[in-house]
This record gives structure tokens, C-alpha cells and sequence, in this order.
């Protein structure tokens, strides 16, 4: 039996939404997200709910570095492997981003391969 999926919609919260600056500086946003959770069939879930969605703590520590440390790690080994080479600042500063893009552009070809990585579960 194949599990069936739920759709759960939330509220992702800005870094300082809850600065009471942040309408002033417009970084306090709000964005709704949806994700697709994989459920039991037999569960009794109605539209409105209210459901605790969960991700292994290890699933976001390798989204974290999958996003931030491998990126900055392609864009600091190009920017000085370059200069290492005797390529000029600015070309090699141009080649780092270039770099930088290929890789976020070869993790959204992935993105499906990914999707089956990280799965979410509704806390029952």
C-alpha cells in the first residue's frame, strides 16, 4: 500500500518578523509555503487542521550545507584558484559567480532527486 500525500500549507516567518522595525525596513515578510507530506491512509486529516510537520534535524543541516557552506567553498576555491593561477582580480571575482550559478542551477536540475531526500512526516 502506497502512503497517500497531504498538502500542508504554512507561514515562513522572515529572520526578524518579529522585530517591531521590521515593517519599516521591509525585511519582516511573510511567505506561505507548501509542501507535500506522504500520510498514512487511514489517517483523518480535514481541510483546516491544525498538523505538526516534522524534518530529521540531520535533513536540515545538509540543506543548510547544500545552500550556503558548498556554495561559498565553490565560490572562495575558484575566486583563489584563480588568482593563483595569475587570472586578474575582477575575471576571477566573474568566474567565481559564474561558478556560484552552475552550481544552484545544477541543484534545481536535481531538485526532483532531492524531493525524495527530504521527507517530511506530520507528528501524529
Amino acid at each position: 500500500m502506497t502512503p497517500q500525500l497531504t498538502t500542508v500549507a504554512f507561514l515562513q516567518h522572515g529572520a526578524c518578523s518579529g522585530c517591531h522595525a521590521a515593517a519599516y525596513c521591509g525585511m519582516g515578510d511573510l511567505a506561505e509555503k507548501v509542501v507535500e507530506v506522504p500520510t498514512d491512509p487511514y489517517a483523518a486529516y480535514d481541510v483546516g487542521d491544525e498538523v505538526e510537520v516534522l524534518l530529521k534535524a540531520t535533513m536540515g543541516l545538509k540543506a543548510v550545507w547544500m545552500a550556503y557552506f558548498l556554495p561559498l567553498l565553490v565560490l572562495l576555491g575558484t575566486v583563489l584558484g584563480l588568482i593563483g593561477l595569475g587570472v586578474g582580480e575582477v575575471p576571477a571575482a566573474l568566474a567565481a559567480l559564474a561558478a556560484v550559478g552552475v552550481y544552484y542551477l545544477l541543484l534545481y536540475l536535481l531538485r526532483g532527486k532531492l524531493r525524495n531526500e527530504y521527507i517530511f512526516v506530520i507528528k501524529g
